[in-house]
């Protein structure tokens, strides 16, 4: 699935216009936000780029972030620092265009989003992200992702576990 696929940063030669993955919040931030998230510095975003058409395929998008310690289970809080908040690589936004759907270029994005967070000089705990709804929550937690007992819609993965899968 890689092979036809790349994924890189956001770049104005990137054609947005055409992006349809069936959701209009998440098709228009990637038209009309996401270049000012990046230039702004709040956010990073990351697309699919299908090798054969140059179209994007999928986005995420990726931002340094806290989690309250309180939120997280026992058993992974007591293996961290007891500080009140415990730094996270937040996936803002994930999302497949219709035309490239049911080909696990969805996991694909996710894994990239690990893979970018686990690097040396990151020094996050874990990804978080909060599911849009019941289809995007069961997709999260196949790959591996718990819910806050706080919030039973955002969900957590410690990159323990992702290094584990590396």
């Amino acid at each position: 699935m890689t092979g036809q696929f790349r994924i890189e940063a956001l770049a104005p030669e990137h054609d947005r216009a055409a992006f349809a993955c069936g959701s209009d919040p998440l098709d228009k931030y990637l038209r009309e936000q996401a270049s000012q998230d990046m230039r702004r510095r709040t956010s990073a975003c990351y697309v699919a780029i299908d090798e054969a058409t140059n179209a994007i395929a999928g986005y995420y998008t990726l931002a340094a972030g806290s989690v309250p310690l309180t939120d997280l289970s026992e058993a992974m809080a007591k293996k961290l620092p007891q500080y009140p908040l415990v730094p996270v690589a937040r996936i803002g936004r994930l999302a497949v265009s219709v035309a490239f759907q049911k080909r696990r270029l969805g996991a694909a994005l996710l894994w990239d989003a690990g893979l970018r967070a686990m690097q040396p000089g990151m020094g996050v705990f874990a990804l978080v992200v909060d599911a849009k709804g019941k289809t995007a929550a069961a997709f999260y937690e196949h790959h591996g992702f718990v819910s806050f007992s706080s919030n039973p819609l955002t969900y957590v993965l410690p990159i323990a576990t992702l290094a584990k899968k590396n």
